[in-house]
Order: C-alpha cells, then structure tokens, then sequence
C-alpha cells in the first residue's frame, strides 16, 4: 500500500467540506476530499436549508452562488407563540440587508458546489470510506477503502467535516450530547395562497413549526414528540394536511398539498475542544444544532470561512500548516460565534416548548416588548444573520 502526501486532507465531502476546498482553490496548498457516501440522487435528502445572507455572501466570494439559481428570498420572519399572545416580526429593514435569507434544497445546493469542484479540477473521492487516522506532532495519516482497494495518506492538517463519525477515535476530544426527545419532519407544503417571502417560525409546546417559502410554496420543518414522528410519516396526505393546519393555524392559508416526508431525531451535540494534534472539526463534527431558527449550517458554512482563511494567513506569513498555534487561532476566532449559537437555539427550544401558561405569557410578552423596540429587532436579526460578531 503506497502513501501519497498532501497539505490538507477533507474527511467529508458534503457542503462543509466543500466549502473548506473551494475556499483553498487559489492557496497553492494540495488538497484531497473524501466522501464515505456515493454522490447523492436528487430524491435523496428532501431537507430545505435556510441560509442566512451572511451565508449568501460566502458562498458568493467562493463562486457556488451565481450557480445556485433555485433559491427563494425571505424578507420577512414572522414569529409567534401559539395558544399565547404575543409575535415579533422581522423584516430586511430591520438588518439593512436585501433579504434576511434564502431557501434552497440541499441537493441543489450540493450539486451547485459539486459542479464547481469538477469544474476547477479539485481532488473529490466519493465512495471513499475512512478506517482509520492517525496524527504525530508533523503530520496526519489516513487510510481509507476505494474502490475495493486499501490507501493510505499523510497531510499537515486532517479536516473532520463528516458530522462527527470518526471523532469517536480522538481521545483529547469531548463530546457533550443532549437529546431533546423531538423529532423533525420535512416536507414540501403547498398552499392555496401563493407565498409572499414571509417564513413563519410558531412555537408550541410540542416545539417549534416552521413554513418557509419555497419556490410558490413551503418548506416544512415540524418538531414532534418522538411518538408521534412514526405515526406522522405514515399519514395520508389528507389526513397530515388536516393535522398539520390545525397544529400550524391558518397563516398562510388553506394547505392543499404535500410533497415527499421525511423525519430525523434532534440533539444538541458539541464537541470541545474543537481541534487535536494537526486535527481540525468544522460544521456538524464540531456542532449540531436544533433547527429552530435555522441557525445550524450557516454556523457550519462560517467554520468553514474562518479555517480556511486561518490556513490561507499562515500560507502567507510562510508558517507550517497545522500547528498548535494555527489550529489554536481558529479555536478561539470560533469560540463565541458557535457558543453564542448553541445558547440561543437551545434556549429558544427550553424557553418555548414548555406547557407552563405562565412561562408562555412570559415568552408572549417578550416578543411584543421585541417587536416594539427597533434597535433590539436590528441586534437580534444580525445576529441571525452574520453570527455573534453581528
């Protein structure tokens, strides 16, 4: 078995890893991507992902937005409490943008970024299944299965952007889990009224339920108790329709369609510290989050920015890749952005689904006291928007 060298070695080849690559494209640095799985079909992962506009704004520096034709503007996020009063209203206005964000399908986003990495000649193996890393003080090394056949490398830096499969190996790396006993099912919705740009955020005690505009209609993201997950799938579309227009309300108007339902428990999952030994974690290995608020991938998309421009200013102040003192730096630049995350969305989901009248008049009282203080609206949507840094 030979051994091939490199500067950086991606383990995980979706939008995350990806994004690391693209954003190296002009570094000089060689780099190889590994992806377990084979490309994905485009029935595959139904998820719509909400990218903020200081999402957008990456993905525009690293060429993947012109090619992202398919994505639907949110000007507007309507939040509200449901069974209590109280709702806050943000719009672009509010955070001097021209959109607070953007739907777009996973699939899409991942064949856009897909396409670019083939168009620029990157180094991309799908279907090539890590076995086992290893790190020394000057190097890492993998070895991985291709095409039935048995390889090992070495890099300065090994990426983990596999959503955390392999740091179960790192010993110095902690992982803190805590299971919220929901699940969330996605789902096309169509409605009969078109959609306007407005994404609807209603929280329950159950959890959150969001709608966001899709195209001319909706994308579904409904938290459920776990016991309900299963028997949620299995509906007819009647029958869900029916069930979801009385959890949800009347907002957005009658639901008249639904498209493929797919389902996945949720978990708050952090690792700390989030580098080793020439080892360094980016989006779900470093974090996975509640989607409520949409918050997860665009907190991923940042790792992603930050450690390759980490990697690009020690390229440029001629300093070794992967030393403790690099992978020390994009430690702490990503400390508060991904604590500040993990507080809010985990606090939202404590605060919000709950089935106290009394915490709910106290959560109905503080997005009145929101929506009537304009400064308080513009720190919090660029918040949303840009992370901790505003």
């Amino acid at each position: 078995m030979t051994t091939k060298h490199y500067d950086i070695v991606i383990i995980g080849g979706g939008p995350v890893g990806m994004a690391v690559t693209l954003a190296l494209q002009e570094s000089g640095l060689s780099i190889l991507l590994l992806e377990a799985r084979g490309l994905p079909e485009e029935d595959e992962d139904p998820r719509p992902l909400a990218l903020s506009h200081g999402s957008r704004l990456i993905l525009e520096r690293l060429g993947v937005w012109p090619k992202l034709t398919a994505n639907t503007p949110i000007t507007t996020i309507h939040i509200s409490n449901r069974q209590g009063f109280g709702r806050t209203i943000l719009t672009k206005d509010d955070a001097n943008v021209p959109a607070l964000g953007y739907v777009v399908n996973y699939h899409a986003l991942f064949q856009s970024m897909h396409g670019l990495l083939k168009h620029l000649n990157a180094d991309y193996l799908a279907g090539a299944k890590v076995t086992k890393f290893e790190t020394s003080t000057n190097q890492g090394q993998v070895e991985f299965e291709h095409n039935n056949e048995s390889r090992k490398i070495t890099a300065k830096l090994l990426v983990l952007a596999d959503g955390g499969r392999l740091t179960g190996q790192i010993e110095d790396i902690n992982y803190h889990v805590h299971e919220y006993q929901q699940w969330a099912i996605v789902a096309n919705i169509k409605a009969k009224t078109r959609q306007q740009g407005i994404a609807y955020e209603r929280f329950t005690q159950d959890g959150p339920v969001a709608l966001l505009p899709s195209g001319d209609n909706f994308a579904l993201v409904w938290t459920v108790d776990p016991s309900m997950a299963k028997k949620v799938l299995e509906m007819d579309d009647a029958t869900f329709l029916a069930r979801l227009q009385k959890h949800f309300g009347d907002r957005v108007g009658q639901l008249v369609g639904a498209g493929k339902r797919s389902g996945f428990p949720l978990a708050l999952r952090y690792a700390t510290p989030i580098t080793s030994q020439r080892i360094a974690l980016a989006g779900n290995a470093a974090q996975t989050l509640h989607p409520v608020a949409g918050q997860g991938f665009n907190l991923g998309l940042r790792d992603a920015w930050e450690l390759a421009s980490e990697i690009i200013t020690s390229t440029h102040m001629g300093t070794e890749i992967g030393t403790p003192a690099m992978l020390s730096r994009y430690r702490q630049k990503r400390q508060i952005d991904s604590g500040a995350g993990r507080v809010f969305t985990d606090s939202l989901i404590k605060v919000f689904s709950n089935d106290s009248a009394i915490l709910r008049n106290i959560c109905g009282m503080g997005l009145s006291a929101l929506d009537c203080l304009p400064p308080l609206k513009r720190f919090t949507a660029r918040r949303m928007i840009f992370g901790a840094r505003g």
